[in-house]
């Protein structure tokens, strides 16, 4: 049986996070400079800050294990292949959110193991929270929680009701499109109730993780470093995150570090793929 994360890795981590969480809050309580990076998205001196702090901080604690950050180049395949775990880094997860100042950005370190998300911490630095997730605990107090404003709260997993014949939807601000409203005017039309809520960053899947949605379809591009921490919170906390064959969401298989289109959802143990339509073809 793998192992669980020992509790001095926990606790640093988080602190990791909320360092990080502290450097872009510097920077989002000033008139703050955007850059664009190589594929249009927005860089902001507190995703540098952020990455440096992270960086550092993991280096120190675990500097046998390699690390991988979306504001650093990434080793080839062929080096990484080789890799048996390394730590995965968003330092700053939804910087539109942060430019457009609604406060949904989070920072993000994940554990992989193997092709596995094991171990995921996910700072929420506006709201003060910080989710963590071990999927190899089996000591319920330390696989799941999220601690908010220091006081720990257990993510023991919701079961979906069935009977209520509704679902609820999470979504992302800024990545819709037609395919997604396609899908998505599908899915009310098989539900007595269509609730959706829109929320930016890796959050959604932490909404998840707490039981305030039931699912969050994504039909768009994501990369790994999006979404490894909170699935590793996500899983633990009894959901999990599906490529459209059904098969968990897995790490470091290919060159690219795009992910496939997924369906997250809050209780894994539902039969979602029987009840829900279809992703609708590109």
């Amino acid at each position: 049986m793998a192992k669980a994360i020992p509790q001095p890795w926990v606790n640093r981590v988080m602190q990791i996070v909320e360092e990080a969480g502290a450097e872009i809050l510097k920077v989002y309580e000033t008139d703050f400079e955007i850059q664009t990076k190589s594929d249009e998205s927005p860089l902001t001196q507190a995703d540098l800050a952020a990455h440096q702090v992270i960086v550092a901080g993991l280096q120190s604690l675990t500097p046998e294990i390699p690390i991988i950050s979306e504001e650093s180049a990434p080793p080839s395949f062929a080096q990484r292949s080789q890799w048996t775990r390394y730590w995965l880094v968003d330092p700053l997860d939804g910087t539109k959110e942060f430019v457009n100042r609604n406060g949904e950005f989070t920072v993000n370190i994940a554990l992989i193991d193997g092709h596995d998300a094991v171990f995921g911490v996910v700072g929420v630095p506006v709201q003060n929270k910080v989710y963590v997730g071990d999927v190899n605990q089996s000591d319920l107090s330390l696989r799941a929680y999220v601690e908010i404003n220091g006081d720990k709260h257990l993510l023991p997993g919701k079961s979906y009701d069935e009977d209520a014949k509704a679902v609820r939807v999470v979504a992302s601000r800024n990545h819709g499109g037609e395919r997604l409203e396609s899908y998505l005017a599908e899915l009310a039309s098989q539900f007595a109730e269509c609730e959706r809520r829109p929320v930016g960053s890796s959050l959604k899947l932490c909404v998840l993780a707490e039981g305030g949605a039931d699912i969050y379809p994504r039909l768009g591009p994501t990369s790994e470093w999006d979404i490894g921490a909170a699935q590793a919170v996500l899983t633990a906390a009894g959901g999990g995150v599906y490529q459209p064959d059904g098969e968990s969401l897995a790490y470091n298989t290919k060159e690219s570090l795009l992910n496939p289109e997924f369906l997250a959802v809050g209780d894994a143990s539902y039969p979602w793929r029987e009840r829900l339509p279809a992703f609708p073809a590109r």
